[in-house]
């Protein structure tokens, strides 16, 4: 793999982008940091600045021309703005009365919400941090992501690439030669759940439900995985795995020599300012700061529920889903991640339009839903979401009219798709808000309904009495 141009490397790394005829080569956004023998992958024989001679050198000419190469650049665009102002009453009130039934379906204590949109904004955060208690949530409280924290590192893969330092079409043994069962299978295909990896079992998620804070090391749950059938061959049918999400971490920090919470500062949290997001080491259980308990119905060894039974999971270990899961962050933090996301803005024009391009369909998607490199878009909208024991989320976001979405719901055991659909009910509610005289054309109709989210949310309740069906 050759080292990038130097030009473009000045360029990335002042984080600019060549204005369209301007001189040099095409730079697109995506900082990149010169550092001493990273430009090749790990393993390779590439040019490497061996001195402290050589390293001055090098940077001289870079600086040299820095000036002619940046005066070619422009700033990225800006995206979509968002109104600081509230809803009307009319629909805070119903985006008030949405939380409100999830809270009761889910059988959390409470919740953590927003809706941005150039009409306005709505926070919220009903409820209180434990069942039965009296500490109100608060919106600027801590929460874990879940899976969430897979688009992330399927984005650090990206920003690698985007560097050359690695490759999507690199087959996992290239960085973990003694792993057995993985040579047939690529970086690319583990971001895009095609890797036919099994996700993890109903006993292993048992264990994490009803021993939380077991510390798990990567390859005792990728060997879990490795040793079940695999759900289809590599390239094929999208199935679900976070255990090839936890494959490609192991594989990542092999090519680069970091771990990743260095790798996510670098890439995804000190470029957003993403300043009350962390990655926990395995041996810290605890949430820093202040946050919502976590809670999930206990679960058998086959993965059923035992209704009644509701564990208090607060104290954890995130070392259970690792780098497919193990992110904690605030509502604010998450908002700001969502729209970057949807936007593609960590990455090269080429490298966005690799993560959102729809990869093969599962067989329950509808004809409005795909999954990329580590993300999920239902109509227009991207985002991803998460589950972990003890929290669910999600985020959706618009990148044409800006309109974002955030739900964090503290009891786990309705799943991620809960939360997914908790979101698009509210994308509903704000997207009849009437449009503000300076915004753009609002995006295309939203092909699903208010009823039928309403519908799908009461059908996952988990151990909550049936509602009576909607009028």
């Amino acid at each position: 793999m050759n080292p990038p141009d130097q030009s473009v490397v000045v360029a990335r790394t002042f984080g600019c982008r060549r204005r369209p005829g301007a001189p040099g080569p095409d730079v697109e956004a995506g900082p990149v940091f010169l550092r001493e023998g990273r430009w090749a992958k790990h393993g390779e024989g590439a040019m490497k600045i061996r001195n402290g001679i050589a390293r001055t050198a090098l940077m001289l000419a870079m600086l040299l021309s820095a000036s002619a190469i940046l005066s070619g650049c422009a700033p990225s665009p800006p995206g979509p703005l968002q109104g600081d102002g509230d809803f009307s009453a009319g629909i805070t009130a119903r985006l008030d009365a949405a939380l409100a039934d999830a809270i009761t379906l889910s059988g959390s204590s409470g919740a953590i919400a927003g809706v941005w949109a150039k009409e306005g904004r709505w926070v919220a955060s009903p409820g209180t941090t434990t069942i039965n208690g009296n500490v109100p949530l608060s919106t600027d409280m801590r929460f874990r992501i879940g899976t969430n924290t897979t688009a992330m590192t399927c984005t650090v893969l990206l920003r690698l690439v985007d560097e050359g330092r690695v490759a999507l079409d690199d087959r996992v043994s290239t960085y973990l030669s003694r792993i057995v069962g993985v040579s047939d299978i690529t970086l690319e295909q583990l971001c895009q759940n095609t890797s036919g990896l099994p996700s993890t079992s109903a006993a292993l998620t048992a264990q994490f439900v009803n021993n939380p804070t077991r510390p798990w090391t990567p390859m005792e749950l990728v060997s879990n995985s490795l040793a079940s059938a695999r759900q289809g061959v590599p390239g094929g049918t999208w199935a679900q795995s976070d255990m090839g999400i936890v494959l490609l971490g192991m594989a990542l920090q092999a090519a680069t020599g970091q771990d990743w919470a260095s790798l996510y500062r670098e890439y995804i949290f000190d470029p957003l300012h993403l300043n009350n997001t962390s990655y926990p080491s395995a041996a810290e259980l605890d949430i820093p700061g202040a946050h919502p308990h976590g809670y999930a119905t206990e679960l058998t060894a086959t993965g059923q529920v035992v209704c009644g039974n509701v564990r208090d999971v607060t104290t954890l270990s995130n070392s259970l889903s690792g780098v497919a899961g193990g992110v904690i962050s605030t509502l604010d933090d998450m908002r700001i991640w969502a729209q970057a996301l949807a936007e593609g803005k960590l990455l090269s024009t080429t490298s966005s339009t690799a993560q959102w391009a729809a990869g093969p369909g599962g067989a329950d998607f509808t004809s409005w839903q795909s999954h990329g490199l580590g993300t999920e878009q239902i109509g227009s909208w991207r985002g991803h979401s998460g589950t972990i024991p003890g929290f669910i989320s999600a985020t959706l976001s618009d990148p044409i009219s800006g309109l974002t979405v955030v739900v964090m719901l503290n009891n786990s055991s309705a799943g991620s798709a809960f939360a997914r659909t908790l979101a698009q009910r509210l994308v509903t509610i704000a997207y009849t808000n009437p449009a503000a005289p300076t915004a753009k054309e609002p995006p295309p109709p939203l092909p699903w309904s208010e009823q039928q989210t309403v519908a799908t949310l009461q059908a996952a309740a988990v151990c909550q009495p049936t509602p009576a069906p909607p009028g």
